[in-house]
């Protein structure tokens, strides 16, 4: 297959974690790849293709998304990959704090899918592929608006993929629990933090550590995201490694008073 036939995906946030494991994995299944960063990245050695977007500015997801058309013509699958963590008491955050976590998460997914669907309309097909998380199923003390973020992402997401799924084209999400990625690269800090806070949030960051340390490579939301990519009949949601499938499992089946008992103790919290 030559390489102007290949099938084309673009995948925001490749730049390391689960982004650059997604292009390994999309490279492999013979997809023609180009990845995004917020800052000038040479090209993989592998075929990985770099361009730069900042997906919180309208004009540069329009210049990137005008530089993959010139050089590949099409594309077949979007990953909205991109996005940012925040740990932080809900009321430690200002409203501008929150409007930045959200202009990335949300409006950078809306962003990045506006721009690529007229091209996925004209082509009759496409997919694509939303970076969703288990805090999109659950609440998760401490992170209380990047929680809100992907529930955001969910429901967008799924109501979304009802209005295109007509057109020939499929909106689906990857649902990761914990995995082993830059915590400290990813995720930023209260902006006006409150001591009646400190001690408790000093535990939760600990505890996500721990989480962290002991979850999936990227490697294993690669594959997911390859397999929400390529279905032939794709499913709405597709959790990500063992743990993030236990946890759906559990908001689905079991009784909410029982969810949020697991969650204080699994969190440390008193009941």
């Amino acid at each position: 297959m030559s390489k102007n036939d290949r099938r084309v995906a673009l995948v925001t946030g490749a730049s390391s974690g689960i982004g650059r494991a997604t292009t390994t994995a999309l490279r492999q299944a013979g997809y023609r790849v180009f990845g995004t960063s917020r800052k000038a990245v040479a090209d993989g050695a592998d075929g990985l293709e770099m361009l730069v977007c900042d997906v919180t500015d309208d004009a540069s997801v329009q210049s990137m998304l005008a530089e993959l058309l010139k050089r590949a013509g099409r594309i077949d699958l979007l990953v909205n990959n991109a996005g940012i963590g925040l740990l932080a008491g809900a009321e430690e955050s200002s409203i501008s704090q929150a409007q930045a976590l959200f202009n990335v998460n949300v409006f950078g997914v809306i962003r990045v899918t506006n721009a690529v669907l007229p091209v996925m309309r004209k082509q009759g097909r496409g997919r694509v592929v939303n970076m969703s998380s288990v805090f999109g199923l659950i609440p998760s003390p401490y992170n209380a608006l990047y929680a809100s973020t992907k529930h955001a992402v969910e429901g967008y997401s799924e109501s979304l993929d009802h209005e295109v799924r007509t057109l020939g084209i499929r909106v689906v999400l990857v649902e990761p629990g914990a995995t082993r990625t830059a915590f400290e690269e990813n995720i930023i800090r209260p902006d006006q933090p409150l001591p009646v806070y400190d001690a408790m949030r000093s535990r939760i960051e600990v505890l996500m550590r721990q989480v962290v340390e002991s979850g999936d490579s990227p490697e294993v939301v690669a594959d997911t995201v390859l397999r929400a990519a390529t279905d032939a009949l794709p499913k709405r949601r597709y959790p990500a490694g063992k743990k993030a499938n236990q946890i759906r499992f559990m908001r689905r089946f079991f009784p909410e008073s029982m969810v949020d008992k697991g969650l204080r103790k699994f969190s440390r919290l008193p009941a």
